[in-house]
């Protein structure tokens, strides 16, 4: 595979569910697969169980550890969320929207990536409120002068 397209599944994140790359390189673009809350011992940020098996699920918790996983998977590129072009989001719930857009503000503003939000019948795991895929431009480092 050449340095211009490159798959990446990044050590310490959780190991994806299927047979895919975190991360893949095309050219000055990154693809970042669908990113979920999860830890890479396979417990959620956001979710939490009591003795009585309720089951409490926080989706500004979610929110955040999701943007944070996508900032380790793209610094595995050496890139930054500052790079990124663009996001697709989906929510379980759309009453959701006003926490996950309280805590997309503490990472974005308006010089931020182009962004669409939707809502999914469900995702991967019933403790997943959000999952969000994303692209960022991050040219290849110049090899000539």
């Amino acid at each position: 595979m050449s340095s211009a397209t490159q798959a990446t599944v990044v050590d310490g994140k959780a190991v994806p569910r299927g047979r895919f790359p975190h991360l893949r390189r095309a050219g000055d673009l990154l693809f970042v697969s669908g990113t979920s809350s999860r830890r890479s011992d396979n417990s959620f940020a956001g979710a939490s169980v009591d003795a009585f098996g309720v089951t409490a699920l926080d989706i500004r918790v979610q929110t955040r550890a999701v943007i944070q996983n996508i900032r380790d998977i793209l610094a595995s590129a050496d890139a930054t969320l500052a790079d990124l072009v663009e996001a697709s989001v989906f929510l379980v719930n759309m009453n959701d929207f006003g926490g996950f857009n309280e805590v997309w503000a503490e990472f974005f503003d308006y010089t931020g990536p182009a962004r669409t939000t939707v809502a999914v019948h469900q995702l991967p795991h019933p403790h997943l409120l959000i999952e969000i895929k994303a692209v960022a431009y991050k040219p290849l480092p110049c090899l000539h002068p």
